[in-house]
């Protein structure tokens, strides 16, 4: 929440004051802007910055750890000899990589105004359906990558299999529909210091869920013995 607040709140209120000015401009010149209608505020920006943003990194963060703890929980014991908290810490980071790095790659968060709300249901549909490839795809690479260990070594079979999900995630992005609608004029500064700290916020997020959790994991199940993980 902190880096959040101090790195990306900044951003997101010169974002919303770029579209404050792009409406007045089209309004002045007797224009509509498209998808950009602007309706009755609720919240203000102090509440939506403190109040709102804390409770949405809580509400994520709490969605993220138990999406963690329920893939830890079908990995451990089945996916090599690794302990408790090691394997946390590797979970956490792949699912960094697929639920947020592979994607951003091919649909970057964008601040207000940036966007079209027309396109707002084809962007959720591409967004799910790259969440769902990506998912799939690195689970495949890691039943692979278990397969060709006896054959291949342990690291032989792990550059392979991430060398096979890279391609394969790689040919998904390609092969889907690209989205560019940012509107002429807005800050190209805005728009990359968003996607950069929102990358910050999620490393921050994934980070502390990642570390907290493995700590947890050590004390509540400490080192598996070979003879319990054949078990």
């Amino acid at each position: 929440f902190l880096f959040a607040r101090i790195f990306l709140e900044p951003v997101i209120g010169r974002a919303i004051d770029v579209e404050g000015a792009m409406s007045a401009m089209h309004e002045h010149g007797g224009h509509t802007h498209g998808g950009h209608e602007h309706g009755v505020e609720l919240f203000s920006r102090g509440v939506q910055a403190n109040i709102g943003m804390g409770f949405g990194v809580l509400v994520f963060g709490l969605a993220m750890g138990a999406l963690l703890a329920v893939v830890f929980s079908v990995a451990y014991g089945r996916v090599g000899d690794h302990a408790a908290r090691p394997l946390a810490a590797l979970l956490a980071g792949a699912m960094l990589l697929c639920v947020f790095v592979v994607l951003a790659l091919k649909c970057p968060p964008n601040p207000p105004a940036s966007s079209l709300e027309e396109t707002i249901r084809q962007r959720t549909l591409l967004y799910l359906l790259l969440v769902v490839a990506s998912v799939v795809l690195l689970v495949v690479a890691v039943v692979v990558g278990r397969r060709l260990t006896a054959r291949l070594g342990t690291w032989n079979a792990t550059l392979a299999a991430a060398s096979g999900y890279l391609v394969a995630i790689g040919a998904v992005v390609v092969a889907m529909p690209t989205i560019d609608e940012a509107p002429k004029g807005f800050p190209a500064d805005v728009l990359y210091d968003f996607r950069l700290y929102s990358l910050g916020a999620q490393v921050v997020v994934w980070v502390t869920v990642g570390l907290v959790f493995a700590e947890a994991m050590r004390r509540l199940l400490g080192t598996p013995t070979r003879s319990s993980i054949s078990a």
